[in-house]
């Protein structure tokens, strides 16, 4: 199947929609915010299970849709910490553990030729978890009646991008030793 498919078409609408996203941030529309930013997980979740069900997984895909989730959830973090709305310490320690994920994957790579690393339950939970921060803060700003969990779910985030990234770390060591 060839590039120009309809999960394919979704991803570029999400990678599409983060600058969007960040001008609505930036320009205090939160409410557009809010729905741009749901729009960019609905296309997320349509990308891949329509590439599922419809047999349309592409190298293209299999490259873009994880790098657009980073793209999202790095740029959020950046953004909202700028804005006060989320601690610092957390955008790094996110931003670690995918700069740690990234090097191990390129490391593979290069030592044991292994061009695809499986995402791990730990680091679909990290991610998730991230998700989930951001569309509460986002939601948070918008509407008022939201109930105050914030330091909950930045205390779950940190200890769930900590635990996966030094998941990845640990199986990335036990795949070089085995080779």
């Amino acid at each position: 199947m060839g590039a120009a498919n309809l999960p394919n078409t979704l991803t570029a609408i999400r990678i599409i929609l983060i600058p969007v996203f960040v001008t609505a941030v930036i320009y205090a529309k939160y409410d557009y915010a809010v729905y741009i930013f749901a729009a960019a997980a609905l296309t997320d979740a349509l990308d891949g299970m329509t590439a599922r069900l419809k047999n349309q997984k592409t190298q293209l895909g299999t490259f873009l849709d994880p790098l657009a989730d980073k793209f999202l959830i790095v740029t959020s973090f950046i953004l909202f910490s700028y804005y006060g709305w989320v601690p610092g310490w957390l955008t790094i320690t996110v931003i670690s553990r995918d700069i740690i994920v990234t090097t191990g994957w390129v490391l593979l790579y290069m030592t044991a030729h292994k061009e695809k690393v499986e995402p791990s339950l730990p680091g679909k939970a990290a991610v998730a978890m991230e998700l989930i921060l951001l569309s509460y803060v986002l939601l948070n700003i918008t509407y008022e009646f939201i109930p105050d969990i914030k330091d909950i779910l930045i205390w779950a985030t940190a200890a769930l991008s900590i635990i996966s990234g030094l998941h990845y770390i640990y199986r990335g060591l036990r795949e070089t030793g085995e080779r």
